[in-house]
Formats: C-alpha cells, structure tokens, sequence
C-alpha cells in the first residue's frame, strides 16, 4: 500500500508524460549545478531556508502536491506578514528519523500545515493530520460526494479563496481509483471540488464536497481543470480586477487550458466559460491551448504590471524550471524561458523532479518563491537511503 500511494502521485501527476524523458537530454552543460548562473539575469537560486521550515524528524516528515493558499484571501507579492498560510500536501511520509534512519514510517494520501507570517522559521509550521479511534493516521480528506466509488482517494490540486462566497476556501481534488494489475495501476475518475467554510479549523468537520464537470475525455484526450487557479479579484488585489477566478487545466499531454467563472458564481458549473481562443465558450470541449508543455502542477500569477507569468516543469518530470509571461490569463503567451534546472537528478540515477509551481503571496515583490518536488522510480529502496528526500525544494527568480 505504501509503494500504491506515492506510485499513484509519480505515475497520475508527474510520470504519465514519462515518454518525456528519452526527450530530454539531462546535461549540466555550461552552468554550475548550485544554480547560480554568470549570464542569465532571471535565472533562478536556491532557497534552502524554505526547505529547512518543513524539515521534520518525528511525525509529518516530507510530503509532495504542495499548493497554498492565504487566509486572508490576498494574493499579491509581500502582503503575508500579518496572515496565515494554509498549506496542503498530497502523498504524505509519517514515521521518524533517529540516526539518519527512517523507522515506523508510513504513509496517508493528503495532509495539511498552517504558517504563520512570510519568514520560514520552523517554530511558525505546523503540521496536521487526521487519526482514527486506534490513532490510525488517515488523510485529512477522503471523498463524500454522490458519485464517489468505493476504493477512490483524492490526490489535491489548487485552490482559491472567494470573497464573494463569504470567504470560503476552495480545493480542487482529484480522484485516483486503484486498478491492479496495469503498467500503471491506477486511474484518475473525476475533479471534485471541496469547500472549506470561514473561520473552519483543522479537520474541517464543516468542510462540503462535490462532483464537478471538470474531468473529461474527448478527441483531444484527458482534461482535467484544478492545475492551478488565478483569482483575478479586489479581494484578491489582483492589478486590474475584473471580478472572475480563472481555472487553469491539463489536457492530453501538457496543453494549458482555461475556465473562467464570476467569483459570486464559483460552485455554479453552468456559469463556467471556457476559453476557445477568440471568446469565453460553454462548451469545454473547444477550449484552446494557451499553451504546451506544462506540468500537471503549476501556477499562472499576476506580475505587478498586470501581466501573468506561468510557472511549470516542462513536460512534468524534465530538470527545466521554466517560465512564460502573457499578456492576460488568457495570454497570448511569449515563448517559455528557462529559469533552473534541477540539480537532484544528478545526485543518483534513480532521482526525478516534478511538477513546478510559484506562490505569488509568499514572495516578494518583482520576485517568484517557486517549489518543486523530488521523487525517485525505486521509491521505496531509496526512501530508506534518503529519509528527507520526499520534500519539496525551493528557488526564486527576480524579474521585472
């Protein structure tokens, strides 16, 4: 069970564009591995402070699918001094470290953390997870909506808070159901839609949830909305507001699409317009690629002159951290630049990144703190080796 769970996450959300990877050619080339660069301006470094805030030897010990979200609904650059930040991870390790050894560990689907503040500083972190009557560690979310099937678990996508809707927070959760016996024993069955009241506290027991339309297969291949989510509101001092949320998704293998939905008429699916390249459609089926690429996590932000800039790991799994500026959420978008590569494939032959994603709240302005996560294809030989290896890496790019 423990090799199904974190193999559902490397194989659904990174290693379903596996066939990348005899695509991309993994050399340092001219730029040294620490990721400082002598020529590229916007290239990105390391912020190993931000790693060090969720190091952990008992308990909660590293996880990945992190997304956040701010409390207080606002999302522009350097405004997290004075709220909470409302993490969620997906696969998740609990156990201990004693010696450099990982010992008693094991693993739930999803967990969450609250941060205080816009310093990482391991005393502001907190970690969460639900247990049952026998102390059972068990996953903070787990499907309740009229469609669900037996045996399906969520993996978690992003989400927003909506000023509009009496500052609920929204999750998107993806549902995974176990199908043995495949190359890839698993499949994704839908995108749910989990909402967490005002002033709702940890383990949510007020938390609704529901089917969504957002899951769906065509000529195109599979699509699934929730990759990430742009709150183009007042509430969240987006530059221009025009009052929608945009609701990014992954089609076939890595074209970005988009949704858009008036932020008072979030939970209405038949509000949603899709965007087909010249209008707002209500047919899903003809949304147009923005653009191709991307990871099955990411994210789409404002930049302080109204432009969005996207944040993904090109073809999922690939080294290359990159970036695209657009003109608007629907873009056009110039050509990705690459901003990092990372370093931990070097560091055994095993080792994978994936899945890249900023979170414009946590950064500072004219600047981008970008995660990504680290996994290896002998999951569970090399967690053994590496106990602090499941967690997420960071690095910021400035730009102007």
């Amino acid at each position: 069970m423990k090799l199904k769970r974190i193999f559902i996450h490397t194989a659904v959300f990174a290693a379903l564009l596996l066939y990348s990877c005899h695509q991309v050619q993994h050399t340092a080339e001219k730029r040294d591995l620490s990721g400082e660069s002598q020529v590229n301006k916007i290239y990105g470094k390391p912020a190993p402070e931000w790693q060090g805030m969720l190091t952990r030897y008992h308990g909660w010990l590293g996880a990945d699918g992190i997304y956040a979200v701010a409390t207080n609904g606002v999302e522009a650059p350097g405004k997290a001094d004075s709220t909470t930040t409302l993490f969620w991870f997906s696969d998740t390790i609990l156990g201990d470290i004693i010696n450099d050894s990982l010992q008693n560990w094991n693993m739930v689907n999803n967990s969450i953390g609250y941060m205080q503040g816009a310093v990482p500083d391991t005393a502001k972190m907190k970690f969460f997870v639900r247990h049952d009557t026998e102390g059972k560690p068990l996953s903070v979310f787990t499907p309740s909506t009229p469609e669900t099937q037996e045996g399906e678990y969520y993996w978690l996508g992003d989400g927003v808070f909506d000023h509009a809707r009496d500052s609920t927070i929204y999750i998107f959760a993806y549902k995974i159901k176990n199908v043995p016996g495949s190359p890839f024993p698993f499949k994704q069955t839908g995108v749910c839609l989990i909402a967490i009241p005002k002033h709702s506290k940890f383990p949510f027991p007020d938390q609704r949830q529901m089917d969504t339309p957002l899951f769906f297969s065509d000529s195109n291949g599979h699509t699934f909305y929730g990759a990430s989510v742009l709150p183009d509101t007042k509430g969240a001092r987006a530059p221009h507001p025009d009052g929608y949320i945009y609701v990014y998704g992954v089609r076939g293998q890595g074209q970005l699409v988009v949704a858009r939905v008036k932020d008072s008429a979030f939970e209405d699916f038949s509000q949603w317009r899709y965007w087909d390249g010249e209008t707002w459609n209500t047919d899903k089926h003809q949304a147009a690629a923005l653009t191709s690429h991307v990871s099955n996590e990411m994210s789409v932000s404002f930049m302080e002159d109204g432009r969005v800039i996207a944040v993904y790991e090109r073809d999922g799994n690939s080294p290359d951290i990159m970036v695209q500026v657009g003109d608007s959420p629907v873009g056009p978008f110039y050509p990705p630049k690459k901003i990092y590569e990372t370093p931990e494939i070097y560091e055994d032959i095993d080792f994978y990144t994936y899945n890249a994603k900023a979170y414009p709240h946590l950064s500072r302005p004219g600047e981008l703190l970008i995660s990504y996560n680290v996994n290896a294809f002998n999951f569970e030989k090399k967690i053994e080796k590496y106990p602090h290896h499941l967690r997420p890496r960071f690095i910021t790019v400035k730009y102007e």
